[in-house]
């Protein structure tokens, strides 16, 4: 596997579900090939609406500045170097936690954003998402 297709971004998103109802908290799960482009959105029942373009921004944003957005949003606060970075890209740049690269050998083949929780629950959830990629390559790789 290569490339993130719409066969790998539905076992993401089923395992990105689960987490998400271990905790009862019901999320939008979005997937974004390496280019930042949408393969698959999942909004589960009774998913704020304004989750939607929170998580495909948030894993938009992921791609696009190779790095998780909590990590982002560590340097996008008041006074830091990145601070307004929100405001650029027409407002898609996202600086809260939740939207996670997908790598493969240390290369960015796409981007998780999960939201509809608070911000450690949006990680958690994505982290479901990262975890189950690595170990799916871990195995077709032996």
């Amino acid at each position: 596997m290569d490339q993130i297709n719409l066969e790998i971004a539905k076992k993401l998103i089923d395992k990105s579900e689960k987490e998400a109802e271990q905790i009862g908290v019901p999320m939008v799960i979005s997937i974004v090939d390496a280019g930042g482009n949408l393969i698959a959105c999942h909004r589960m029942d009774d998913a704020l609406l304004v989750s939607v373009d929170i998580a495909q921004n948030k894993a938009w944003t992921s791609v696009a500045m190779k790095m998780p957005t909590a990590e982002l949003a560590e340097s996008a606060g008041a006074g830091k170097d990145l601070y307004g970075i929100n405001t650029t890209n027409n407002g898609r740049v996202v600086v809260f936690g939740g939207g996670i690269p997908l790598k493969k050998d240390d290369r960015i083949i796409g981007a998780v954003g999960v939201s509809g929780g608070a911000v450690d629950q949006d990680i958690r959830v994505a982290q479901a998402a990262v975890d189950i990629l690595e170990e799916s390559i871990a195995f077709s790789s032996q």
